[in-house]
């Protein structure tokens, strides 16, 4: 279970790059960017399944395992691109983030999962050191004018969370699915771009290089990684650690020169890491026999 929560916090990490790598992509429109990364993710998949042993025979998969990722990764982005049209991209960003707070919350009602106050209390700490980072120190300004981008962004963070918590429950279905998931939603990404932009590809190899970097990581191998975590970690740590997503994109802007570090950060820092912490108690205090159960029954279930 500690290795695979280990392996979900590395997409955190991974989407920790987005900020930076999305603005050096130039003027790229949000679809097309959707569609080209999330095609260059397919091949990461593609590419994976090279190196993994043949499996002896292809699990049937259940369809609403088709409908709930093709819905978490498209139906996120899409929802999220329509919130940050139609609301001030603060409050729609912070709404949006509501989803680690929705994992931590949701899996109370996940089989054989326990919410605990550490795991509430860590996720609000995160919260509220989210709040700092997004709204960078000033106050929220929620207007009745942009209600319906409100709502966009509350479905980004519904849609998340559900596909989070829901894949929990299918975990006898390879991450090799993602590939899939991933091509479905280039593809939908694509019709999306040609009904509503237009077209602005990236200029020059810099922008080029950076559009490769998301589709790698933050658009690909992320994805992976998250599957791993959250069908067999500590899904009430690793959505309490999830908050670290924007402290890390910030610490990356700043080492990168783009933004300056501050008390605000620094306090921040503390709120998301205390609150990661606090939520991993029970982990960290694991008794050697618990964790030795616990680890059987992820490997029955990995070769299931």
């Amino acid at each position: 279970m500690a290795r695979a929560t280990l392996i979900g916090f590395s997409a955190v990490a991974m989407w920790a790059l987005l900020a930076l790598l999305t603005d050096a992509s130039g003027k790229v429109p949000p679809f097309l960017l959707s569609a080209i990364t999330f095609s260059i993710g397919t091949g990461v998949g593609l590419v994976a399944r090279l190196f993994m042993p043949a499996a002896e025979k292809s699990p049937k998969i259940p369809p609403q395992v088709w409908v709930i990722g093709i819905a978490g990764l498209f139906g996120y982005h899409f929802f999220y691109f329509t919130a940050l049209r139609n609301a001030p991209a603060v409050e729609a960003s912070l709404i949006a983030y509501l989803w680690p707070l929705l994992i931590v919350l949701g899996s109370a009602l996940t089989p054989g999962e326990k919410l605990a106050w550490n795991h509430v209390v860590g996720a609000l700490l995160g919260l509220a050191g989210t709040v700092l980072i997004v709204t960078k120190g000033g106050g929220l300004a929620f207007d009745a004018r942009y209600t319906f981008g409100y709502a966009m962004a509350a479905v980004c963070a519904l849609l998340w969370s559900s596909y989070s918590l829901l894949s929990r429950r299918f975990p006898s279905v390879p991450t090799s699915i993602v590939t899939w998931f991933c091509a479905a939603t280039a593809v939908l990404s694509l019709g999306c771009h040609l009904a509503l932009e237009q077209t602005v590809l990236p200029n020059g190899a810099g922008q080029w290089l950076a559009v490769l970097g998301l589709g790698l990581m933050p658009v690909g191998a992320a994805f992976y990684a998250w599957d791993i975590g959250v069908k067999r970690g500590n899904i009430q740590v690793l959505g309490a650690a999830s908050y670290a997503a924007p402290l890390l994109s910030t610490l990356v802007l700043i080492v990168a020169g783009v933004a300056e570090p501050s008390l605000r950060i620094l306090a921040a820092c503390v709120l998301i890491t205390g609150g990661a912490a606090l939520a991993a108690k029970s982990l960290f205090l694991r008794k050697p026999a618990a964790a030795e159960t616990e680890a059987t029954a992820s490997e029955s279930g990995a070769a299931a």
